[in-house]
C-alpha cells in the first residue's frame, strides 16, 4: 500500500511546486498559421487560421475604440497589389454584453479564420504586413499579438510591371485604431535602438544609463513564485479538513459510537496491547477509506476539470443547491441517510470475518452509519476543495478529515481512562449540527454568487449578498444565545452554555461589522466571499487609485529619487480583469493608501498603440518579433524581464528593478493583495 501511494504523492509534490507559475507563464493559448491562395491571376487571398485553447477567446473585427483589442490587418508593403475591402472572418462569432466596457463584445472560441483579399495589378506582386489580435480568458488577457506575412507571386501576363511602394505609402486594409487617448510623454521616454539592429534577450531598449532596469529576472521571480503559494494552499486545505473532521466527531452520529467501539476492541482482545493495535488499525482504516474517496473524486473529474470548477457556473449552482439541502438537513427538516441494507450487509460481513478485513469492514460500517451527520460536512469539504483550483485538493482535505475523525478512537484506546472525563451525549451535539447548518447556508450563497457573476444575472449583487449574510449570522447569534429554537431542539430547557453565549455574541458582532458594507465599506474579512465592489449599486466609497507614471524608465527614476519601492502594473486598455481588479481591490481604502503613499505605481499598457519612433526587431527564445508601438515595448519588457505574457500581472521591485516577492495575478481578494504589498514593502526595507 505504501509503495503504491509513494509514486502519486511524489508526482503531487512536483506538480504543486510548479503549477502556480506554469499555467500563466509563457502562455500561448492561441496558435495562428498564415497562408496565401491565388484564386486567379488577378486575386490573392491571405488567410490566418487560429486554434484557440479551451477557455480562451479571440476578439472579432471592428470593435469600438474603447473596447478590447480588435482583429486588424495592416499592409506595410503592397507592390503590384492592393487590398480589397476589409478583413473578414470564418467561424462562429459569439456576441455578449459586457458590463465592464458597457458594450456588446464579439469574439470567437475554439477556432477562427481571418481573410484579406488583394487585387493583383502588376505582372508580379509582393504583399507584406501583419495581423494583430487580442485574446483573453476569464482571468487574464494576452498582450496584443501579431502574425506577420510576406508573400510574392506572379500576376496577369498583360499587367504592367509592379512599381516599388515605400513602406510609409503602403495602403492599410484596416487602419489600426488607438485603444485609448495618447499617453503624454511616452514616446519621449522610449529611446529605442536603430531599426536594423537585433538585440539579444539580455539587451535593453532604453538609454544606456537605464540598462540595469531591463536585466532579466525570470529565474528569480520563478523561484519566488515556486513554493509558497502552493504550500500555503496545501496547508490551508489540510487544516480545513482537520477542522471539519473534528466537528464531525462531536455530532450525534459519531460521538456516542466512540466509547462503544473502543470498549469492544479492548474486551475482545486477549491483552491490552492487542486491543490498542486493533483500535489503531481501525483508525488507519478510516483514513484509508476517506483518502480513497478524495482520490476517487480527483480521478472521476480529472485535474483539468477540477481546476475549472472554481468558475464553472453550472457546477457552482449545483454546489449551492447541494449545500442548501445539507443545511436544511442539519436544521432538522429531514434526515439524510444511506439505504439500511447497505449498512446491514457490511455489518454482517464484518461479523463473519476476522483479522484485518473484519476491522476494515467495521470502519466502513462507521462511514455508512454516520453518513447523516458526516455527509453534509464531507459535502461542504469536497465542494470547497474541488473549487480551490488545487487538483489534489480533495485528497488532501479528506486526509485531514479522516485523521481528525480517526484520532479519538486511537487516543481513547491508548488511554481508556480519558473516556470517563468526556462529556456525555446530549443536546449539545444537536447544537453543533444546527450551527453547521448556518455555516453551510452561508457558503451556499458564495457559490451562487460565482454563477451570478458568470452569467451576469445581477441577482446577488454585493449589497444583497451582505444583507443575506447579515441575516444568517444574526439568526445564528440568536440561536447560540438561546433566543431561537428549531424542532430538533425540543426538550432543551437548560440555559445555553457560556461558550455558546460567547460565540453568539461574536456572531452578532460579525453581523454588525458587515452592515457598513451595504454602503460600500470594504469589509475585508468577507472580501474573499462577497461579490466584488463593482457590483454594488449604492457605493459611498469613491476613493480610487491612478498610476502617476505610465512609462517604466520615468517611473523607476522617480522611485529612486523618492526612495520608494515600485509596483509594476502590466495592464491593458482592453483588459476586462484589469478593470475588475482596479474596481474591486484598488478601491479598498487600505490598498489605495498603500499604493498611493508607500509605493510608486507604474501602469504599463501592453495595448497602447502610440507608435515608436522606429520599429525595432528583437529576438527572444529564438523567436523574432517586431516592436512597433509603446504597447509592444511593455509587452516585450514583461516577457523578457519576468517571463510572463498575460495581464493583469503585478510585480513589486526595488530601485534596481529586482523582484521583492512573488507576483500577483487576477484574484479579487483584498486580504491576499495586501499581503502581497506588505511582503514587498518588508523586503524592500530589509534590503535598505
Amino acid at each position: 500500500m505504501t509503495k503504491n501511494l509513494l509514486k502519486p504523492l511524489t508526482l503531487m509534490l512536483l506538480f504543486m511546486a510548479t503549477c502556480a507559475t506554469a499555467l500563466a507563464q509563457m502562455a500561448m493559448p492561441v496558435k495562428f498559421t498564415a497562408s496565401q491562395k491565388q484564386n486567379s491571376p488577378e486575386e490573392v487571398v491571405v488567410s490566418f487560421s487560429a486554434t484557440i485553447d479551451k477557455g480562451w477567446h479571440v476578439y472579432s473585427t471592428g470593435l469600438p475604440d474603447d473596447g478590447p483589442t480588435s482583429a486588424e490587418l495592416v499592409t506595410e508593403v503592397a507592390e503590384g497589389a492592393q487590398p480589397v475591402g476589409k478583413l473578414t472572418h470564418i467561424g462562429k462569432e459569439i456576441s455578449e454584453d459586457d458590463p465592464i466596457f458597457g458594450m456588446k463584445l464579439r469574439f470567437f472560441e475554439n477556432n477562427v479564420t481571418f481573410q484579406q483579399k488583394y487585387k493583383v495589378t502588376g505582372k508580379t506582386y509582393r504583399i507584406k504586413g501583419y495581423l494583430s489580435y487580442g485574446a483573453c480568458n476569464d482571468e487574464m488577457c494576452m498582450p496584443p499579438s501579431t502574425v506577420e506575412f510576406d508573400y510574392k507571386g506572379n500576376g496577369p501576363d498583360e499587367a504592367p510591371a509592379a512599381e516599388p511602394v515605400k513602406q510609409e505609402e503602403a495602403q492599410v486594409a484596416q487602419p489600426a485604431e488607438a485603444a485609448a487617448p495618447e499617453i503624454e510623454a511616452l514616446a519621449d521616454s522610449a529611446q529605442l535602438l536603430a531599426a536594423d539592429s537585433v538585440p539579444s534577450a539580455d539587451s535593453v531598449l532604453v538609454a544606456s544609463g537605464d540598462n540595469h532596469w531591463w536585466t532579466p529576472s525570470v529565474d528569480e521571480l520563478k523561484d519566488l513564485n515556486g513554493g509558497n503559494i502552493s504550500d500555503r494552499s496545501w496547508i490551508y486545505i489540510f487544516l480545513m479538513g482537520l477542522l471539519y473532521g473534528l466537528l464531525a466527531v462531536f455530532t450525534p452520529c459519531v460521538w456516542p459510537i466512540i466509547p462503544m467501539t473502543v470498549s469492544f476492541f479492548l474486551k475482545r482482545s486477549k491483552d491490552k496491547a492487542q486491543g490498542v493495535k486493533d483500535a489503531i488499525t481501525y483508525g488507519i482504516s478510516i483514513i484509508v477509506i476517506y483518502l480513497a474517496l478524495g482520490l476517487l473524486v480527483t480521478a472521476l473529474f480529472g485535474a483539468d476539470t477540477l481546476n475549472n470548477l472554481a468558475t464553472n457556473a453550472v457546477f457552482n449552482i449545483f454546489f449551492c443547491l447541494l449545500l442548501v439541502i445539507f443545511a436544511l438537513s442539519f436544521f432538522g427538516w429531514f434526515e439524510l441517510s444511506l439505504p439500511s441494507k447497505w449498512t446491514d450487509k457490511v455489518d454482517s460481513k464484518a461479523s463473519s470475518t476476522s483479522g484485518l478485513l473484519s476491522i476494515f469492514l467495521m470502519a466502513f460500517t462507521l462511514t455508512l452509519v454516520s453518513f447523516s451527520c458526516t455527509g453534509p460536512i464531507i459535502g461542504l469539504l469536497l465542494v470547497e476543495t474541488t473549487t480551490s483550483g488545487n487538483w489534489i485538493g480533495p485528497a488532501v482535505g479528506m486526509l485531514g478529515f479522516a485523521i481528525a475523525l480517526a484520532l479519538p478512537f486511537t487516543l481513547f484506546a491508548l488511554f481508556p481512562s480519558w473516556l470517563k472525563q468526556t462529556p456525555r451525549s446530549g443536546s449539545w451535539m444537536n447544537t453543533i449540527k444546527v450551527v453547521l447548518g448556518f455555516i453551510e447556508l452561508a457558503f451556499a450563497l458564495k457559490f451562487f454568487s460565482v454563477a451570478d457573476l458568470a452569467y451576469g444575472w445581477r441577482l446577488l449583487d454585493r449589497e444583497v449578498f451582505l444583507a443575506l449574510w447579515i441575516a444568517i449570522f444574526f439568526l445564528l447569534g440568536l440561536y447560540l444565545l438561546g433566543l431561537l429554537r428549531f424542532q430538533s431542539d425540543e426538550g432543551r430547557d437548560k440555559p445555553m452554555p457560556v461558550l455558546c453565549i460567547m460565540l453568539g455574541m461574536v456572531s452578532l458582532a460579525f453581523s454588525v461589522y458587515m452592515v457598513p458594507g451595504l454602503w460600500g465599506a470594504p469589509c475585508r474579512a468577507v472580501s474573499a466571499f462577497a461579490p466584488p465592489l463593482y457590483t454594488q449599486d449604492f457605493n459611498l466609497n469613491t476613493k480610487e487609485v491612478r498610476a502617476a507614471y505610465t512609462d517604466y524608465e520615468e517611473g523607476m527614476r522617480a522611485a529612486m529619487a523618492k526612495g520608494k519601492p515600485v509596483m509594476l502594473d502590466f495592464t491593458g486598455f482592453g483588459c476586462v480583469n484589469c478593470r475588475k481588479m482596479e474596481i474591486a481591490v484598488w478601491t479598498d481604502p487600505t490598498v489605495a493608501d498603500k499604493l498611493n503613499n508607500d509605493y510608486v505605481l507604474i501602469s504599463l499598457f501592453v495595448d497602447d498603440k502610440t507608435p515608436l519612433p522606429k520599429p525595432v526587431e528583437v529576438e527572444y527564445n529564438g523567436k523574432k518579433r517586431t516592436l512597433r508601438t509603446i504597447g509592444d515595448k511593455w509587452s516585450y519588457l514583461e516577457e523578457m524581464k519576468f517571463g510572463y505574457l498575460t495581464q493583469p500581472l503585478y510585480v513589486t521591485v526595488d530601485n534596481d528593478g529586482n523582484p521583492l516577492g512573488p507576483s500577483f495575478s487576477y484574484k479579487e481578494d483584498v486580504k491576499e493583495y495586501m499581503d502581497f504589498l506588505n511582503a514587498g514593502m518588508k523586503k524592500y526595507k530589509s534590503r535598505e
